[in-house]
């Protein structure tokens, strides 16, 4: 983020379609040079606000503000269904896209070579789009959107459809981009968001439920590591009950497994630990798993991401 400056502001943003009140009074920040990621299932109001914040669909009520002198050039949209013209190349569909800004033709050759081979494009910038892969359909949306050199670009499900290793070329590209265009996404994986995202706004039947990078989601919303330990014998005897750290909670035992929450693993494994030896117990085996977004979108909705 540069200087905390945003480049975007929606303040009390919301939209009903009929009796569905897709987007409910949110307000936020976009800060330039920032991936902001809207992450929440299907129907939870992403595309919606995304194409609020783009100018595709009017507000209800509220405002966004766009903090760039001439809207139109500054702002780029990548559609979450594919856009394209099937009887043009893949080059002849850049080209035409920097034409429509206006840009200078050797200005928009060089950009467009530089988008494609960016994207791995270039062995089939002579391909019609309709015998291009729907992988190959995305990445050129996505070129579509940044040949004009936006400010700001907003990408829906950039990428949804994407075998594993062009959604690693996407997600590559997207963050070798964003010190100088700040990119709003929308996602319903909350690993992709998590790997992505310089901020995280997780949202549901409109709502915003919490904003903020994921340690700071993590670290804000309580949640707690799970520690699972394997003995050698039967301990429901020597842990039942246990309440000698105040950080542990959440403690089961069953046979020879044990398991707790905790907010600091390392502190509380030193007390427990110690406990262990001094009652002569051997241990098989330790699990640690550490806190996820996950945890905290089933904590805030009482339920998983929805496909």
């Amino acid at each position: 983020m540069e200087n905390f400056k945003p480049i975007l502001s929606a303040f009390s943003l919301s939209k009903r379609f009929g009796d569905i009140l897709a987007v409910d009074n949110i307000s936020f920040d976009i800060y330039k040079g920032e991936i902001f990621g809207f992450l929440g299932p299907n129907g939870a109001g992403k595309t919606t606000t995304i194409k609020m914040m783009s100018g595709i669909l009017e507000p209800d009520s509220g405002s966004v503000t766009i903090h760039t002198e001439d809207h139109r050039r500054s702002t780029g949209i990548c559609p979450q269904h594919l856009v394209v013209w099937e009887n043009l190349t893949c080059l002849e569909q850049v080209l035409y896209m920097g034409r429509m800004y206006n840009i200078r033709s050797q200005e928009i050759r060089k950009r467009a070579d530089e988008l494609l081979g960016s994207l791995e494009l270039t062995g089939v910038k002579e391909r019609l789009a309709k015998n291009l892969s729907g992988g190959m359909q995305r990445r050129l949306n996505i070129a579509l959107a940044l040949i004009h050199s936006p400010e700001i670009v907003f990408l829906d499900e950039p990428q949804a459809g994407l075998d594993p290793q062009s959604r690693i070329l996407v997600r590559d590209y997207i963050r070798s981009i964003k010190n100088r265009t700040t990119v709003v996404l929308t996602t319903h994986d909350m690993e992709e968001a998590e790997k992505l995202s310089d901020r995280i706004c997780i949202i549901d039947k409109g709502k915003l439920l919490v904003t903020g990078s994921a340690d700071e989601i993590l670290n804000a919303n309580g949640e707690e590591d799970l520690v699972e330990i394997d003995f050698v014998s039967d301990v429901r005897n020597e842990f039942l009950p246990y309440s000698g750290d105040e950080l542990i909670s959440g403690i089961t035992v069953a046979g020879n497994k044990m398991s707790f929450k905790t907010r600091n693993p390392q502190s509380s494994l030193e007390n427990i630990l110690k406990v262990i030896r001094e009652r002569g117990l051997e241990v098989k085996g330790l699990h640690l798993r550490k806190k996820s977004l996950e945890d905290i979108f089933i904590g805030l909705t009482g339920r998983s991401i929805r496909e």
